[in-house]
């Protein structure tokens, strides 16, 4: 693998800089001297900040953005192919070539205190959290995140310090280029299925990821994840467990007790450390979830010997990262709330935030994400989304994949059927938009829930 002298900054190109995290790698890099190109399909606010600061962008993948000036290497994403013509052109030329996360690794490594935060759910959040404390801390940190942080205004943040944060994903493996010094494991559950066999290859990627944390690090590990043993067992590093405190298991490490919420859902709990009280926490984002997610932020906060005192102002600052359960506005009464809940998990940990909330029905626009998740969660997906009053299903958001496997939202509509749950589909999003505008009534909560662009259908009924 090339290596990457930051002593001595060179030429790089990106083949898709303008995606969240490769748009963010590009921003390190440049503040680090070196000299950056990238190509995208289409300009965005992510490529014009990237311009400003001095990358040279090029609008579509052609062998001639490699041939003006030649880089010293090339950095590309799991969605570029092999048939790609800048990665093409690259091996042509003989450049040396990185994934995305590759680099991640090599500029993780130039840091001393470095968290990986990894999970088939909740990173962007747990991220955020940590983001937040040890910028509320005025530690600095070096900050990489799959959302935009409230504090920051930016998926990117560049400190001047030796700490850096970054979400750990686990899709194609991409987490095993990390080797952080404290490394999180928020839960591990069947997702990204068109590149693992089952959940026991997912699970084998999880214990190689937390066999990367150096022996004088931390794994900070949900203390419920199912044979928690076979992840932990004979780790050369530090394990602690988080989890919610039961009436006779106090064996977490970092524990909460004595749960309330206030009228919109906001939870506050008591701090266990080690079974012994430690401090309150309230919350300003909603859900059961999000008190997992701060249990996990605190113990890595710890872990980076962050004081318990700084680690509450931290939690207490934070509100929310965009497109998780982000409150859009109101139009006719009715709030429109903002979800990026893509896998049953997350849409019945949405729908169960939004009990706590005021409403009077919830309606839930979803979007089902890939054709190969929709078809594998069928009947999962129609249980969580049956917790929702109203269901409005749009097309599916195909992503990277092209094959339909036979497999559509009228699929997911009859299943829900079989549930005695009545859901409407809508080809168009003008067609989704009418429908709410007519039905959506005072006082209701409608929340827009997918990966892909299903929040356009939230902003448009605000400008009505």
């Amino acid at each position: 693998m090339y290596k990457i002298n930051f002593e001595a900054p060179e030429h790089v190109h990106f083949i898709g800089i303008g995606g969240i995290s490769m748009s963010g790698l590009a921003e390190i890099l440049l503040t680090e001297g070196f000299a950056i190109s990238g190509s995208d399909a289409q300009e965005s606010a992510l490529t014009r900040h990237l311009c400003d600061l001095g990358a040279k962008i090029y609008y579509g993948q052609h062998a001639e953005n490699l041939q003006e000036e030649i880089p010293a290497f090339v950095v590309y994403t799991a969605a570029v192919k092999e048939n790609n013509p800048e990665y093409q052109e690259a091996v042509r030329q003989g450049l040396p070539l990185l994934t995305r996360a590759e680099l991640l690794g090599q500029i993780m490594e130039n840091y001393s205190i470095s968290a990986g935060i990894a999970g088939t759910h909740g990173k962007t959040t747990t991220t955020s959290m940590l983001s937040e404390i040890l910028l509320d801390s005025a530690l600095n940190p070096t900050i990489s995140v799959g959302g935009i942080l409230k504090h920051t205004g930016s998926n990117i943040y560049v400190g001047e310090s030796n700490y850096f944060i970054t979400e750990a994903c686990e899709y194609t493996n991409s987490f095993l280029s990390l080797k952080p010094t404290v490394g999180v494991i928020l839960n591990i559950s069947e997702d990204h299925l068109d590149f693992f066999h089952d959940i026991q290859d997912i699970r084998r990627s999880f214990r190689a990821y937390a066999e990367n944390i150096p022996e004088n690090g931390t794994l900070v590990i949900n203390g419920t994840i199912t044979d928690l043993s076979q992840i932990t067992d004979n780790l050369p590093c530090h394990v602690v467990t988080f989890g919610l405190m039961g009436n006779t298991d106090h064996s977490f490490d970092y524990a909460a007790a004595n749960i309330t919420y206030d009228s919109y859902g906001y939870p506050s709990y008591q701090l266990f450390i080690q079974g012994k009280y430690a401090s309150s926490i309230s919350l300003k984002v909603a859900g059961m979830h999000n008190i997992l997610n701060s249990l996990a932020a605190v113990a890595a906060a710890h872990a980076m010997q962050i004081s318990l005192k700084d680690i509450c102002l931290g939690l207490s600052s934070y509100e929310g990262t965009e497109r998780r359960f982000q409150k859009k506005g109101e139009v006719n009464g009715f709030t429109i709330i903002d979800d990026y809940a893509h896998h049953p998990e997350e849409i019945r940990a949405t729908l169960s935030t939004a009990q706590n909330y005021p409403h009077n029905k919830i309606w839930c626009i979803f979007q089902p994400h890939t054709y190969t998740r929709t078809k594998a969660f069928l009947k999962e997906f129609a249980d969580a989304l049956s917790l929702s009053d109203e269901i409005v299903l749009a097309d599916i958001y195909p992503a990277r994949e092209t094959d339909t496997l036979g497999i559509s939202s009228l699929d997911l509509k009859e299943e829900l059927a079989l549930l005695g749950k009545h859901a409407h589909y809508f080809s168009t999003f003008e067609e989704i938009e009418n429908f709410i505008l007519k039905n959506c009534i005072n006082g209701d909560l409608l929340i827009t829930m997918g990966a892909g662009d299903i929040v356009n259908v939230g902003e448009a009924l605000l400008k009505q």
